[in-house]
């Protein structure tokens, strides 16, 4: 019997048929890697899952969040929950406080800006970097910056003061190395206003002069508060339009001006030409750099720092001083008909009238004799002690650095020739703002205030001291107007302000002594209204030129004259002033004082003689003139006066009658000679 053949898809019949068992087995180890390679797909796969829905929930988040933000409520976004999140942010609070002038205008003031600086080791392309700069900022100096951009610093300014669209300008260079920095910048809107009362601060914002220099401890502890000073900016840029006018008509090379309340001391207007612009200091700089080397620096303060000799300015001094010791009287006077001669020196008047002078007349006149002859009566000692009172032997008690002392004798070097020269204004220096000063406390009722720049309140009382009495003040005011109306301060009276005061011409001094030829100061100081005095005024030009105008003269009455007729004209609408037009007969007639008084008990034809000699100390005149002398006559052996007192030889004034009609400056005489010109009015 054949076997049956295996199936196709069978073991071949010879092998065995435990193979197959083997195989299976094989097939059973095989399957573990598997089922562990699965088991590590299963764990990623989860991982993968719930990172996944990890990221769906912060970004559901975050759309959820700008939902709310741009659709839900766009107009009201919610607020951070922390405190200092929910608090508004905070002003900026400059370094300095600002300054104002009385009436709240800012004259300084701290401004935020941008400061551009940068790292010299970051930057690459020193030439490169600061050519691209100078053409963004036109301001810098392409050279400058290159140098500041080079070497192994580590740090250098390249602009201080940036404006934000200029700092973009800046970024949008992209030049690595530069940085920005928040800063500030002083900034004066008023320019030149108030130049030199303000003075200025440096690059680091440290005051270097003036109000910024005294009180720059203030300012920086104070910063939120603004520190109101007495200066009024509109009579600052009337007082120094009319100042700027003089100096141009009479081509001098600087002036000063003041205006200065009589009963408190507050200066209103202070200024000194040639000035500078504080608002843009690198013009300042190089212009003071050339004005040194001129001579004009426009940074010196003529009217606290120059010291001048104030000409006949004085007088009124001298006359106040004679009243108060009673030396001389109203209707008293002194021979002023021949020059006094004394060593080598002479004095003489300009355009004198060679005749006996009564005490208005000298101050109408500006007799240099007579008021050599009226101090002598008064003596040295007292007088140099009356020039100390008043404050002329020291420094200004003001709020600014920049002040100087007087050059006055010193008390064992005074002697009779210094009172004779320093009796009309020769022979001691003194500042612009010490004749101011001193003219306020003889125009105010006697009282000696020192000059401040901090505005005082309303109704303040300001101290003072005492130097000459209220009946001597009251001659004086009359004696003021009468120099003005009579005299040749005529261009600075202002109808219905009755101005008074004293011209004042003195040739300037050379630096090694000696007077320079053709080279005066030019002064007018006085006070408005006579009858009620409030302000103060002096004006002066430095070394005018004659002019065709001024008939070939450069006299005070000439040149100061109309400026402070100017200045009244300007500040008093200013300050509040109405003319007093409709009463001024009757106001005029109240303070007018004639030429030649009558004597109590006297008819006033006999008062017209002249009769006092030069020699005799008295101020009255006798009955019958003597023979004139020569020299003037010792001092009376009286005793200095501790405290002024009414003298009992000068009588109250009674009403006096109008003065006549005040003619315009007539053309002056042909120019005085050599020896006349020690002392011209």
């Amino acid at each position: 019997m054949n076997p049956i053949p295996p199936p196709p898809e069978g073991p071949p019949a010879n092998r065995l048929l435990a193979r197959p068992a083997r195989t299976e087995a094989r097939s059973l180890v095989a399957g573990r890697p598997d089922l562990a390679r699965r088991r590590v797909m299963e764990r990623t796969r989860f991982r993968l899952l719930l990172a996944a829905g990890g990221f769906a929930v912060l970004f559901g988040a975050v759309g959820l969040k700008l939902a709310d933000a741009t659709l839900l409520s766009p107009l009201e976004p919610r607020r951070v929950a922390t405190q200092a999140r929910q608090a508004a942010p905070t002003e900026h609070l400059p370094q300095r406080g600002p300054i104002t002038d009385r009436n709240g205008e800012i004259l300084a003031v701290s401004l935020p800006v941008i400061a551009l600086f940068a790292n010299p080791r970051e930057i690459q392309d020193p030439a490169g970097a600061a050519r691209r700069l100078a053409r963004a900022l036109p301001q810098l100096d392409e050279e400058r910056v290159t140098a500041r951009l080079s070497g192994e610093r580590q740090f250098a300014y390249l602009a201080r003061a940036l404006t934000p669209r200029e700092a973009q300008r800046v970024n949008d260079l992209g030049i690595p190395g530069l940085h920005f920095e928040a800063a500030e910048r002083r900034a004066y809107p008023q320019g030149r206003a108030a130049a030199h009362i303000l003075g200025g601060v440096d690059v680091d914002g440290n005051g270097i002069a003036g109000i910024e220099k005294f009180f720059d401890e203030r300012l920086r502890l104070r910063r939120g508060e603004a520190l109101r000073l007495s200066v009024d900016v509109r009579v600052q840029l009337a007082l120094r339009d009319a100042v700027q006018r003089a100096i141009a008509e009479f081509n001098g090379i600087g002036g000063a001006g003041i205006l200065m309340d009589v009963h408190t001391g507050e200066v209103v207007g202070m200024v000194s030409l040639p000035d500078f612009d504080l608002s843009d200091p690198v013009s300042a700089e190089d212009l003071a750099a050339r004005g040194e080397a001129a001579g004009q620096n426009p940074r010196f303060n003529r009217a606290t720092v120059g010291v001048y000799e104030p000409g006949s300015t004085f007088k009124l001094l001298t006359a106040a001083m004679a009243l108060e010791h009673g030396t001389i009287n109203v209707w008293g006077g002194y021979d002023a008909s021949r020059p006094i001669r004394y060593g080598r020196f002479t004095i003489s008047d300009f355009r004198g009238k060679n005749r006996w002078l009564t005490l208005p007349e000298i101050m109408a006149y500006s007799s240099n004799i007579a008021s050599a002859h009226m101090a002598v009566a008064v003596g040295p000692q007292r007088h140099r002690e009356f020039m100390v009172r008043l404050g002329l032997g020291q420094r200004l008690n003001l709020e600014l650095p920049e002040t100087a002392l007087p050059l006055i004798p010193r008390a064992q070097d005074w002697r009779e020739i210094n009172t004779m020269t320093v009796g009309f204004g020769h022979g001691i220096s003194v500042t612009p703002l010490h004749v101011a000063t001193s003219v306020a406390a003889i125009a105010n009722g006697g009282i000696l205030r020192q000059p401040t720049l901090l505005a005082r309140e309303p109704g303040t009382v300001a101290e003072g001291t005492r130097v000459v009495s209220e009946r001597t003040s009251e001659t004086m005011r009359r004696l003021m107007r009468v120099a003005v109306t009579e005299g040749s301060g005529k261009a600075a009276d202002v109808p219905g302000y009755f101005v008074g005061g004293k011209t004042g011409t003195a040739l300037k001094t050379g630096p090694r002594g000696g007077y320079l030829e053709n080279k005066r100061i030019a002064a007018f100081v006085g006070a408005f209204p006579m009858h009620a005095p409030r302000y103060a005024m002096y004006v002066m030009v430095d070394e005018p030129k004659p002019n065709a105008r001024s008939h070939g003269f450069a006299t005070a009455g000439w040149v100061a004259a109309p400026a402070a007729g100017m200045v009244v004209r300007s500040v008093a609408p200013i300050l509040g002033m109405a003319p007093e037009t409709e009463r001024a007969a009757e106001i005029q007639a109240s303070i007018a004082i004639p030429l030649q008084p009558a004597r109590p008990g006297r008819p006033a034809a006999a008062a017209a003689a002249p009769a006092q000699p030069a020699s005799a100390p008295a101020a009255r005149p006798p009955a019958a003139p003597p023979a004139a002398a020569s020299t003037p006559a010792p001092r009376p052996a009286a005793p200095p006066v501790a405290q002024p007192a009414v003298p009992s030889n000068q009588p109250a004034l009674p009403v006096l009658p109008a003065a006549r009609a005040e003619p315009r400056p007539a053309p002056p005489q042909p120019a005085p000679t050599r020896e006349a010109s020690l002392g011209p009015r």
